[in-house]
């Protein structure tokens, strides 16, 4: 079967020129994809900033959210050590 290889205006004026019923359909598969990419890219997130941890005899699950987010403000500021 043929790719067909369009703008994401092209795709957008598509899905306008369909039903109401068909354009929520379109609207909520698309969500439905991109939440679950989301969850995707927050489990590898989790697992990133778990390894941080360990590399810093850190224990993520035991430290605080105020604990948590000094780790990702300190690992997000490469301009400055981050706190051992």
């Amino acid at each position: 079967m043929p790719i067909l290889e369009l703008t994401d205006e092209q795709v957008v004026e598509l899905v306008k020129q369909l039903p109401p019923e068909h354009q929520r359909a379109a609207l909520l598969a698309l969500a439905a994809g991109a939440t679950q990419q989301r969850e995707q890219r927050m489990k590898y997130a989790e697992e990133q900033l778990r390894r941080a941890c360990t590399e810093r005899r850190l224990d993520w699950d035991k430290m605080s959210e105020a604990e948590r987010e000094a780790l990702v403000d300190d690992l997000m500021h490469e301009d400055r050590p981050c706190r051992q």
